[in-house]
């Protein structure tokens, strides 16, 4: 075990980095406003028209970016309240409707802190049903990609003084909180102005300037994980202007931080032991057959590289944790099994972090991988996507997670209940339970995120919404899609989906067909039906 804190910290700190957004600077997020294309400060951002154009997406030649993407801006206010006091430009990309266009649907595939941009220009294939009927359109949120993206710089700080508690991470609440707010002033100091402004109630607002630029009169959506809390509040805020709409993979509104990262870890330490179980059926898995053997390999593994981080082939250490937030993602679809059983084989055997690697990423979002226009797997870069800061998408993450949620630990409260929360979250996971406190951690010190959320995103009076929740989703668990619907009212329908993994439309047909059926004829399942695993793709 390192008994200096220079040993670890560095490990500890990307983690941090996986949760963490700027403590110091966050604002409250404002109040829901009434703010639409009827208020005079705000005329000139309703009053805009998106120019498209396939050289707006950048990528050098026509052959590097996906077929008939379309890219555009939006220009809104940078604070809602003042909107005469600066503005923000909003990327947008859409694909063309096929046939006869009813408007525009708008995608978002989660988060908070995933583009928009990049997932729609390389997931493209997964929603062209949808095309038969719209325009598909996707964008960057505030603070995201390439709409002033967030940043918490480059994470090259100087290790903190030693202290007795020096070889554990969690060990020292006084060493702890003041790393915390060393590191709030790095993300206030590398995210400009959009960081006090960053949230999803801003987003929201940000989304109906957009509404209006499309030419819409009503919004049709599709959102998933993060994306079903920013519909939730788009509802309240603009009951008027809702069209058809559905929540994929629901989101809690009302569980602080700190429980839904109790539920968090929960959910992937159930996804990772049936990935073990269906690991050990396997004679290449690289923990042998036995599943009880290999749960305590995986817990061992972890630390170990906590303890003695491997290089990675860019010359960085690879630590436990960044084990971890790989692991976190690659739980989210079964699809991505027989992938990550090939990465941890490389990196049991031969030391080799690039397969392992490549599922890191720290959102709760659509999992990948998705298919490009062409069908085929596909990666690739868009509008200047060097200037996007590495750490924009876990730097994004924390900021719209604590701006949204209006509870805070106090540094009397860190110091008294550290321990107890460890405990708390390590007995719901081994392997997850210390990451997602850390993450929870991060709020500390920053003013009080937005109470509307929790106390006025409810009893919403609009159109039917969908709401898809899947039972073995690890991230966003059905009880959370049942605790949403009621919450929202009678405007909530509910598709259960009984299946594993997070979201359902990429892996189940059934949900696929009916999320289909509403957004492009209005044909609405009924309230409590469900599409069976035996329906998976």
């Amino acid at each position: 075990m390192p008994t200096k804190l220079s040993d670890w910290w560095p490990a500890v700190r990307r983690c941090a980095l996986a949760g963490i957004a700027g403590l110091a600077l966050l604002g409250a997020g404002l109040p829901a406003a009434t703010a639409d294309d009827d208020d005079p400060g705000l005329a000139r951002f309703y009053d805009q028209k998106i120019s498209w154009s396939a050289k707006a997406c950048g990528g050098g030649e026509p052959a590097d970016r996906p077929e008939d993407l379309q890219c555009g801006k939006v220009t809104v206010p940078l604070d809602y309240a003042h909107p005469g006091a600066g503005t923000l430009e909003l990327a947008l990309a859409r694909y063309r409707a096929t046939g006869d266009s009813h408007g525009s649907v708008v995608l978002n595939f989660g988060g908070p802190g995933g583009s928009g941009v990049n997932e729609l220009a390389w997931g493209g294939e997964e929603f062209m049903d949808l095309a038969e009927g719209y325009d598909v359109v996707s964008f960057d949120p505030r603070g995201v990609g390439r709409s002033s993206p967030v940043s918490c710089g480059d994470g090259d700080v100087e290790a903190p003084e030693d202290t007795e508690e020096a070889g554990d991470p969690l060990g020292d609440p006084q060493t702890v909180l003041r790393e915390l707010r060393r590191i709030a002033k790095e993300c206030a100091a590398h995210s400009g102005p959009v960081l006090p402004h960053i949230g999803t109630v801003n987003v929201s607002r940000d989304l109906d300037v957009i509404r209006q630029a499309l030419g819409d009169k009503k919004l049709n959506y599709l959102g998933f994980s993060y994306g079903t809390r920013l519909a939730a509040v788009y509802a309240a805020q603009f009951p008027d202007k809702v069209g058809r709409m559905v929540l994929d993979g629901v989101d809690t509104l009302t569980e602080p931080l700190t429980e839904q990262g109790i539920a968090g870890a929960k959910g992937q330490q159930t996804a990772l032991e049936s990935f073990i179980d269906w690991c050990v059926r396997d004679i290449a898995c690289p923990f042998g057959q036995d599943a009880r053997t290999a749960r305590e390999d995986v817990v061992s593994l972890v630390r170990s590289l906590d303890e003695d981080p491997v290089p990675t082939a860019f010359g960085g250490p690879f630590s436990g944790q960044d084990l971890v937030g790989a692991l976190g993602q690659a739980l989210y679809s079964e699809n991505l099994w027989p992938s990550l059983e090939r990465a941890l084989a490389s990196l049991l055997e031969d030391g080799d972090t690039r397969a392992i690697e490549s599922f890191g990423g720290g959102g709760f979002a659509l999992p990948p991988p998705m298919r490009s226009k062409s069908g085929e797997g596909a990666e690739g870069t868009l509008v200047n996507e060097e200037d996007i800061p590495l750490d924009n998408l876990p730097a994004a993450l924390m900021a719209v997670n604590c701006a949204d949620d209006p509870d805070r630990p106090t540094a009397e409260q860190v110091t008294r209940d550290l321990a107890r929360l460890r405990a708390d979250y390590e007995r719901a996971s081994p392997v997850f339970g210390t990451y997602r406190l850390t993450q929870v951690l991060m709020c500390h010190g920053r003013p009080k995120g937005t109470d509307f959320i929790r106390e006025k995103v409810k009893d919403v009076d609009t159109p039917r919404m969908l709401l898809v929740g899947t039972r073995g989703d690890p991230a966003t668990p059905y009880r959370w899609t049942v605790e949403t619907a009621e919450r929202l009212g009678s405007s909530a329908v509910v598709l259960d989906n009984r299946s594993e993994g997070h979201t359902g439309y990429g892996s189940s047909i059934c949900v696929h067909r009916k999320v289909d059926d509403f957004l492009l004829y209005g044909s609405l399942p009924a309230d409590g039906s469900s599409c069976g695993s035996e329906q998976e793709r």
